[in-house]
């Protein structure tokens, strides 16, 4: 290691200065090359990470218009998933689709400048490159299920498999969206309880709130009432049943009746169907049951036939099926042999019993 030693001379000081100066007028072209190089090159990555930021923002913003706009394009079309997402879904899925994008691209550009500055300053970025590439093959064993996670949530965004609000079955967990992560999906359960499930774990999704929903009905009727009759009077009560507010928005199509379901000796079973907003089938269910009941009532329809308690003339009466017990024949040993034991009687000539 070379040693500093201060000039005691006059020569000295000027030697030293001129060699400091041939040094500075031999570098200083390599200085400016470079440092005109990293400005350069910090200066294209800031624009170009505007530029892409743009172009993502205006694409998201394409996504986000409704469905009939005519100048929508072919991508905005596809990724909106027409007839089934609203305006406010719509658009909470562009912006963290945008958030995403603008993060990948960010890291990207931003990244290769940061190589480019070190390459720049003279660095030699072949051990460097090689230990990231190390270093990236250990994280990706290690963190194999965080990447899994990840992927799945931003494809279950840019796909809108499911958002918040919605009632969705996983197959390990069902009930209400409360959150969508790249990572972790929150639900709130029936009963109360919140699930966290990893996006890399979900293997299927049922939506029950996306489209339309099927709210199934089955009406029993005595086996002797005319079907025809009773099929009048349920499209009638299910007619009136659409028109009446609020069900007029939740019944989406009119109310078809499949026909007869089964058949039993005292009943026929028929079933009747309608098509409802999603997650209101329950409802509109309840409510045409008491519909029909009413309805039935006030027609005379009943549900099941009764039991004839008289056949051909003959009076039919219950009959216990158990055997008769042994103890109900007074002549049966059982019987006697429960009958209390009788007090002896004292006899006649005891004085004790004599009158005095």
């Amino acid at each position: 290691m070379p040693q500093l030693r201060i000039p005691t001379s006059a020569q000295e000081v000027t030697d030293t200065t001129k060699q400091a100066a041939s040094w500075f007028d031999t570098h200083w072209q390599n200085w400016l090359t470079h440092g005109l190089q990293i400005i350069l090159i910090i200066l294209l990555a800031l624009v170009l990470r505007t530029v892409v930021n743009k172009l993502i923002t205006q694409l998201i913003t394409r996504m986000a218009r409704s469905h009939d706009h005519r100048e929508e394009s072919r991508l905005g079309g596809l990724l909106a998933n027409h007839g089934v997402v609203n305006p406010e879904r719509r658009q909470q899925r562009s912006e963290a689709i945008g958030s995403v994008l603008r993060s990948m691209a960010s890291f990207t550009i931003l990244g290769t400048a940061a190589l480019m500055v070190l390459s720049a300053l003279g660095m030699n970025l072949a051990p460097l490159l090689a230990s990231a590439g190390v270093a990236g093959v250990a994280i990706g064993f290690g963190a194999r299920n965080l990447v899994t996670d990840f992927l799945s949530g931003v494809f279950m965004i840019m796909e809108d498999q499911y958002g918040v609000g919605d009632d969705i079955d996983t197959g390990v967990a069902s009930g209400t969206v409360l959150e969508v992560g790249l990572r972790v999906t929150k639900l709130r359960g029936a009963n109360g309880e919140i699930w966290y499930i990893r996006n890399g774990e979900v293997k299927r999704i049922a939506n029950m709130s996306q489209g339309w929903a099927t709210a199934s009905v089955d009406v029993q009727v005595g086996y002797k009432e005319d079907l025809q009759r009773v099929e009048d009077l349920i499209q009638e009560t299910a007619e009136g049943l659409s028109k009446e507010a609020p069900y007029d928005e939740l019944v989406w199509a009119p109310v078809s009746i499949l026909g007869v379901e089964s058949v039993a000796a005292d009943s026929v079973m028929v079933r009747i169907e309608a098509r409802t907003a999603p997650g209101k089938a329950p409802a509109v269910s309840r409510a045409l049951r008491q519909r029909l009941k009413t309805a039935f009532d006030l027609a005379g329809i009943k549900v099941k036939e009764e039991a004839a308690a008289v056949a051909t003339g003959v009076s039919i009466t219950s009959v216990d099926p158990s055997p008769p017990s042994a103890l109900s024949d007074p002549t049966s040993p059982r019987y006697r042999a429960a009958e209390p034991i009788p007090v002896p009687k004292p006899p006649m000539d005891d004085p004790a019993l004599q009158k005095p």
